[in-house]
């Protein structure tokens, strides 16, 4: 099924979608920049007085557990709460779980207690999740375990969700389909917050989504596409990832609808 990732990007972009981040605190402003960059509009909300009303007026609630507390998963459950009264996708981040037994309590408490659009991590977070087996080194990838897109299939179907794992190559399933996104730069691992960046831009590209299902899967692929396509865009003129970070920046907000779908390398098949 052909992912028409450009089309997804001029909608953000039409739309200019508000996004309400509970992220990571050590990279709160990239995050930000990321989403103004691919046009959509960012929020950071923390407070609890006020994530619930921020969570129904926005496009999607973005959920990442890097700066993980108490006062954190408290406020993700009050503002997950009001994004699905609301019908608000929600997508969580489930940062680092398995790195300790608190973050796997956290993780579970989230997972369990919302309405999940999207669950995307890296594939040592998201083979935890699902069974696969995987680890994690403090909040990044160390293994996956084998069978990771067969169980991510059967996680998506039980809890009617989609499932995002990032790695060499990112894998995105509804659990009756199964995309395989081959682009990207290895220096995305070498700078802080490009996969926070990726879950609020994720998070941007469903509040364009007329529907659920595999509407929320296509535009996760699509997402993920564009982000990794102006990451082969930013490398070409950096020296290296201090460069390579404020390129990104621009590639991001100069990236053409027809360059990301000529740059595309999606690969996809049935596993329902």
């Amino acid at each position: 099924m052909a992912i028409d990732a450009g089309r997804w990007l001029m909608e953000v972009r039409r739309r200019r979608p508000l996004v309400h981040n509970m992220t990571n605190l050590v990279v709160t402003n990239v995050v930000a920049n990321a989403l103004l960059a691919v046009g959509a509009s960012p929020v950071m909300a923390y407070a609890h007085e006020e994530v619930q009303d921020m969570a129904r007026i926005a496009g999607a609630l973005a959920l990442n557990m890097g700066t993980l507390t108490p006062d954190l998963i408290a406020g993700m459950l009050l503002a997950g709460k009001g994004a699905e009264e609301a019908h608000v996708p929600v997508v969580f981040d489930p940062v680092g779980v398995g790195a300790t037994p608190y973050r796997v309590q956290a993780a579970e408490e989230v997972a369990t207690n919302l309405r999940l659009a999207v669950l995307k991590g890296n594939a040592g977070e998201i083979g935890g999740m699902t069974g696969a087996g995987g680890t994690v080194s403090g909040v990044d990838a160390a293994a996956a375990g084998s069978g990771l897109t067969g169980a991510m299939a059967r996680y998506a179907r039980h809890h009617v969700t989609v499932v995002v794992a990032t790695g060499e190559q990112d894998f995105v399933t509804d659990g009756e389909s199964l995309w395989v996104l081959n682009n990207g730069h290895p220096w995305l691992t070498h700078i802080t917050g490009s996969g926070c960046m990726l879950t609020g831009i994720i998070g941007a590209f469903l509040a364009v989504a007329d529907k659920e299902g595999t509407a929320f899967a296509e535009a996760s692929a699509a997402a993920i596409t564009c982000f990794n396509v102006a990451a082969e865009k930013a490398a070409e003129g950096s020296l290296g990832p201090g460069t390579f970070q404020a390129n990104l920046f621009d590639a991001l907000s100069l990236l053409e609808p027809n360059q990301v779908n000529r740059m595309a390398r999606i690969e996809y098949e049935r596993v329902g």
